[in-house]
């Protein structure tokens, strides 16, 4: 597989580096005379140097053939400057994009990059399943339809406990689908009881988790 890495710092440079080590033929395209001087020392001949939002930059990495582009450069904008071009110009299969800013990712989305990877988003959700205050942890991320699968805790204070699952007004677009109670998996049926203490598994939107959160926790 030929893997075109935009970006040489830190994790543009550790990404090459384990692409390489599997076997894949990597290309790391760098503007920063250093960074890409540090590359071809420890990578080998692997940096372009240059600007990956130029098209004639991508153009003598040869995008053209290959099967990924990632972009990982500290610069959001870029990233998707870099991701559209290499997508609708150069027709590459699959573009993933580094995003600092958590709430770009769904414009990203919109304007057709296959992939974000948001490290502020990783290390919050590892917080969240660290704080039983939160109520939620993230069990599947199902991006291209912007739904989250989450497991959620009945709080004692929770205003649902002790209310029948068709009684409740779950915020818009949720689904709760199974009830965990002493160890004991139920599927979530409308006539269901839900008490403190209960698991429950629920689909719900991204920007809903918090209306979620609160239902569980009020």
């Amino acid at each position: 597989m030929y893997v075109v890495v935009a970006g040489g710092g830190k994790v543009g440079f550790y990404l090459a580096k384990t692409l390489i080590n599997e076997g894949h033929e990597v290309l790391v395209i760098e503007r920063d005379r250093k960074k890409s001087d540090l590359i071809n020392e420890e990578l080998g001949s692997v940096v372009l140097r240059g600007d990956a939002c130029e098209a004639s930059i991508l153009s003598d990495a040869g995008v053209n053939r290959a099967d990924v582009v990632v972009a990982v450069t500290g610069d959001d904008e870029d990233n998707l400057v870099i991701c559209q071009m290499a997508k609708k110009k150069f027709n590459v299969p699959r573009t993933i994009a580094r995003i600092n800013n958590p709430k770009n990712e769904q414009i990203f989305r919109l304007l057709g990059i296959d992939a974000t990877v948001s490290s502020t988003d990783v290390i919050m959700q590892q917080i969240e399943q660290e704080l039983p205050a939160q109520a939620l942890v993230h069990l599947r991320v199902l991006r291209d339809a912007d739904l989250e699968l989450v497991e959620a805790d009945v709080s004692p204070n929770s205003t649902v406990a002790g209310k029948r699952l068709q009684e409740i007004t779950l915020p818009a677009d949720t689904l709760v689908l199974v009830v965990i109670r002493d160890g004991k998996t139920s599927v979530a049926t409308p006539d269901i009881t839900l008490k403190a203490g209960d698991k429950l598994i629920a689909l719900t939107r991204s920007q809903k988790e918090g209306e979620l959160r609160s239902l569980l926790l009020a």
